[in-house]
């Protein structure tokens, strides 16, 4: 299951809605070993499509290299389907080389809703998870 903060998830939603009718993608941070995503990247889709989406790789290194310097690791790795359902495509399922990220798709095809969806997706084999969105606590 993936725990993610509302507000997290709102600006997901709000990054695909923008970049729409292209694919939005990027990535949410989190502290190594600690599944819990923590730190919204959205990222450039580089190639400018409505069916595909792909990291610059000059982004991605450096995205990359500022959680390796923050201790921190890839915990959902994001997109969005604008035409289609939020499952994984046959594209994105070749491309998926995260195998302990959570893949969290979003449709934007209705224009007054979203469709939300977290896969797993190891060595090919795609499983649908629980999305547990919560709201943010403040310590006092």
């Amino acid at each position: 299951m993936l725990t993610i903060d509302s507000a997290i998830v709102d600006a997901i939603v709000a990054h695909a809605r923008r970049d729409h009718p292209d694919e939005a993608c990027g990535v949410v941070a989190g502290p190594i070993g600690s599944d819990l995503p923590t730190r919204l990247i959205p990222m450039d889709n580089a190639a400018r499509s409505m069916t595909f989406y792909e990291f610059d790789s000059m982004e991605q290194l450096r995205v990359w290299r500022e959680m390796d310097d923050n201790d921190e690791e890839p915990v959902v790795i994001y997109h969005s389907h604008t035409a289609t359902e939020a499952y994984p495509s046959r594209t994105d399922i070749s491309f998926a080389g995260e195998p302990g990220a959570h893949y969290v798709l979003v449709s934007t095809r209705e224009p007054d809703s979203e469709e939300i969806r977290s896969f797993r997706i190891v060595d090919g084999v795609v499983t649908e998870e629980e999305i547990n969105i919560a709201d943010a606590t403040v310590d006092a």
